[in-house]
């Protein structure tokens, strides 16, 4: 893993974290206990901070970036960031499901409960209601979340990957 500080911060984290040999945090990142940052992913706190709460997984490619000046990103607990997703400026609060090579722009804020759907992308300033489903290009609002799907997806993912990084972890 690459951990890198610039212009004197450097990443800090939590307890239980696990970083893939090849994760990559660099600048004012703040991340809090049982996280997990896979293959080829990038957390990159040089131009503004990341704030990233508890139980987060940021899968093999993803990007966390912001915006110089202007957006930083916080990431709520309790969040799954789908493979190759981009996250760039933005807030994502608690209980979110960003789906596979999704992006997220730049002043967005996602609120909690919300399932972002593979491929989406959420448009610079857009607000996702809490309680639905998001998808397509621009990402609209699809269709409401029951129990099961934020019991069933966005729970159980981020329950799974703190198993998964437990097999990978060298304690």
């Amino acid at each position: 893993m690459l951990i890198k500080a610039v212009l004197g911060k450097t990443p800090q984290y939590g307890n239980a974290c696990y970083f893939s040999e090849n994760a990559t945090l660099i600048g004012d990142v703040v991340m809090g206990d049982f996280c997990s940052v896979w293959f080829n992913a990038v957390v990159r706190g040089d131009v503004n901070y990341i704030k990233i709460g508890n139980k987060v997984n940021i899968q093999d490619g993803a990007i966390i970036h912001c915006t110089y000046q202007k957006h930083p990103t916080k990431i709520g607990n309790n969040v799954s960031i789908g493979h190759n997703a981009m996250i760039h400026g933005c807030q994502i609060h608690d209980n979110v499901l960003i789906g596979m090579g999704a992006i997220v722009m730049d002043g967005c804020v996602v609120e909690s409960n919300v399932i972002v759907a593979a491929g989406a992308v959420v448009t610079q300033y857009s607000t996702l209601e809490s309680g639905y489903l998001y998808a397509g290009i621009p990402a609209k609002k699809i269709k409401p979340l029951d129990q099961n799907l934020i019991t069933g997806e966005i729970e159980r993912i981020a329950d799974n990957y703190i198993k998964y990084a437990s097999w990978y972890r060298e304690d």
